[in-house]
């Protein structure tokens, strides 16, 4: 448990309905995986709108939410904020839920169209067999030293990976090495995560049906060396 106010700590705030000095026993962004004291932060996707499912994640005992325009009915014991950008704001408090794993290691990045889960895997096999707690997040796995769990994305998004880097904090690791997609990029996956260096493999014309021209995608890329 943890006071909503400590994870909501760097989050620029529009407004508040209610104390957020409420105790949150969890976060999530959809509300089926909404239980009893969780704050549920609501994010506009290409398909799907998460304000739309609000009153859902209250009914599932949200107590509560993070939003970019609040709902027109506002329940009582509920906590109301918005703010300007949730995807952003997200990053920054599953950072903070998690106990910002990412100064805890030393974590690399890998980025470019070509070479990511190679690079990626043989760092971390060559990390390992040096003797180092090494972890690996991956299209292929996430590895935790010798640990595997399935990976779903190239990028998990940043609930699942500061959860994994938990993970690898409380397991020892001290390095881990890290496939960082555009997608991942774009969407504020790697948001407020802190990388100790990057690794760029190349630059082709792929995912453009993503990204719709080249500049889009380069510049999407470069977004994570500028940061």
């Amino acid at each position: 448990m943890k006071q909503l106010k400590d994870i909501l700590f760097g989050v620029p705030l529009q407004s508040v309905s209610g104390s957020t000095a409420v105790q949150i026993s969890g976060v999530a962004f959809d509300s089926r995986c909404v239980t009893q004291q969780f704050l549920f932060v609501a994010i506009k996707g290409s398909h799907h709108d998460g304000h739309t499912h609000i009153s859902d994640a209250v009914h599932n005992g949200a107590v509560a939410v993070l939003c970019e325009k609040l709902p027109d009915v506002l329940i009582d014991k509920v906590v109301y904020i918005s703010c300007e950008n949730t995807r952003k704001a997200l990053a920054i408090v599953a950072s903070q839920w998690y106990d910002t794993p990412s100064k805890a290691l030393k974590l690399i990045g890998i980025t470019g169209t070509n070479g990511k889960t190679s690079v990626a895997t043989m760092a971390y096999q060559l990390f390992d067999k040096m003797g180092f707690a090494t972890g690996l997040i991956s299209t292929v796995a996430v590895r935790i030293i010798k640990k595997i769990v399935p990976s779903t994305h190239t990028t998990p998004d940043t609930l699942t990976l500061n959860k994994h880097l938990n993970e690898m904090v409380n397991a020892g690791v001290t390095h881990c090495f890290m496939e960082v997609s555009s997608h991942g990029i774009d969407q504020d996956r790697v948001a407020n995560l802190h990388f100790s260096g990057g690794v760029f493999t190349n630059l082709s014309h792929d995912h453009l049906d993503y990204h719709n021209d080249f500049k889009s995608y380069r510049d999407t890329k470069k977004i994570f060396f500028d940061g």
